[in-house]
């Protein structure tokens, strides 16, 4: 009896013989699609399958530097002569648990010196030599708050829009909502030197599809990706014949399986490491890039090398369509000289530790800027700068300030928002947000709209409810927006 199934199983077998026999290498990716759209067993479609947006948007790409632990908004980019008047003097309504730890109560001026940049005029700290010099690209925010205060869960509520454990991060959000903008790296990538406390969780893609999950990175490691190449002793054919099995034994699996979401995203993860086998050492590989874009970010300079490198590398994958680059900043230096894992983290020696974290991030951040703005890149992305909350206006011991929830300071220039524009206010003292208050929902409603998405249409249902980035709140913050 002549079975269709079989004879269908050898013509496909045969097909892919003769195209890998032929030397066609990588070119059987071509292949391996048409191979799987006339499979039957293909139960689901790509889920990174590029989605058109609720309705034009300006920004395409995101870069975020998260500026891990938390920079002082008093001592950055946020002026208040006050403050500076009234150093040492009582400081109306403080509280000195706003922190994490117990505060004085007793003004701290900012050690550093300020002056007003750019035709915006707009102050800035001695702390950025090169960043102020781009103050007329930047729109502050500088009535941001949030509920957290302490880094780990400040930096979950900052990425997911609340506190909660296993909730999607804003990345996996863009990347389920728009797809990707290419198909041979992951969309959503994270970059970090010492892991940020809260690690994984900040990145996470939550109840989502593991497809929509962050590679992360590590720069201790020149941002090499584990396990990612051939084994020299296998032909690309041969790999490619045995992908195409597990394909179609995973596939079979899936079929009586079809409320498990994670074995689509298995299925694919195989593809797309197949295809990245090709695509990501080229953008990882900085050596391509000119001796002068290396000397603009700093990579010659041991103590901004590796914020410089990461800064490089997420110009490169933003070029090659990655949607969203998070990178953590690292090696801030306290007070006793030791590296804190929380690099803007203050709470004994504001002035050593903010000089050690401005010094090895201004200049790389800075050339970032100028290198997206030179490419044309700057029209369609997004850069973000800011940590996970501010610091106490009053003082920890004599020299240092605490966690601050209340009020803090994030700017954002290129695609999609105003440059030179100052959004909201602290009080005279710089403790808190009291004018035009932002919220991270606010934020993240904000992003999602400069991206083409309502907010609250960007929804996945979850154990019988709808979920969303911005959870019951959030508006578009549209004063900001060009």
């Amino acid at each position: 009896m002549f079975n269709y199934d079989s004879a269908a199983e050898i013509t496909l077998s045969a097909r892919r013989r003769f195209f890998q026999e032929a030397g066609l290498g990588f070119g059987s990716l071509a292949l391996a699609s048409m191979l799987n759209s006339e499979s039957e067993a293909n139960t689901s479609s790509d889920p990174l399958a590029l989605k058109e947006p609720h309705f034009p948007g300006k920004v395409k790409s995101i870069i975020w530097l998260f500026m891990t632990g938390g920079p002082s908004q008093v001592d950055t980019w946020d002026y208040k002569p006050e403050l500076q008047k009234r150093d040492g003097q009582e400081l109306s309504g403080a509280d000195p648990k706003t922190g994490f730890f117990t505060t004085s109560g007793k003004c701290l001026k900012s050690p550093f010196e300020w002056a007003q940049h750019g035709e915006s005029g707009s102050w800035a700290s001695d702390l950025f030599p090169y960043l102020s010099q781009h103050v007329d690209r930047m729109c502050f925010l500088h009535s941001m708050y949030l509920k957290q205060n302490n880094h780990a869960p400040a930096s979950i509520e900052l990425m997911c829009g609340t506190n909660r454990p296993g909730l999607p991060a804003l990345g996996a959000w863009m990347t389920y909502g728009l797809g990707s903008q290419n198909q041979n790296l992951p969309s959503y990538v994270v970059l970090h030197d010492t892991r940020p406390r809260g690690d994984d969780q900040i990145w996470s893609a939550g109840f989502l599809p593991k497809t929509y999950q962050a590679m992360a990175l590590d720069a201790r490691r020149k941002e090499t990706i584990d396990n990612l190449m051939r084994d020299i002793k296998r032909s690309d054919g041969q790999q490619r014949s045995q992908l195409d099995l597990i394909r179609q034994l995973n596939q079979e699996h899936a079929v009586d399986r079809p409320t498990q979401a994670d074995l689509a995203a298995r299925i694919n993860s195989y593809e797309l490491a197949y295809r990245m086998q090709m695509a990501a050492p080229e953008a990882l590989d900085l050596s391509l890039e000119t001796a002068a874009t290396h000397q603009l970010y700093g990579m010659d300079k041991p103590e901004c090398a590796t914020f410089a490198r990461q800064c490089l590398l997420s110009r490169r994958l933003v070029e090659r369509g990655v949607r969203f680059v998070q990178i953590f900043a690292g090696k801030g230096v306290g007070g006793d000289g030791s590296v804190n894992d929380v690099p803007w983290d203050c709470h004994s020696d504001l002035q050593t530790n903010h000089r050690s974290c401005a010094m090895h991030t201004d200049q790389p951040a800075a050339a970032l800027l100028t290198d997206l703005q030179s490419r044309g890149l700057l029209d369609t992305t997004l850069v973000i700068w800011g940590g996970e909350f501010g610091r106490t206006s009053d003082s920890q011991g004599a020299k240092g300030r605490d966690h601050n929830p209340n009020g803090f300071t994030i700017w954002m220039a290129g695609a999609g928002v105003k440059g030179g524009f100052h959004y909201g206010a602290t009080d005279p003292f710089g403790y808190k947000a009291v004018e035009n208050k932002v919220h991270v929902n606010d934020l993240h409603a904000t992003l999602l709209h400069m991206l083409g998405l309502d907010h609250t249409q960007l929804t996945h249902r979850f154990n019988g409810r709808d979920f969303r980035l911005t959870d019951v709140g959030g508006e578009v913050i549209k004063d900001i927006l060009n």
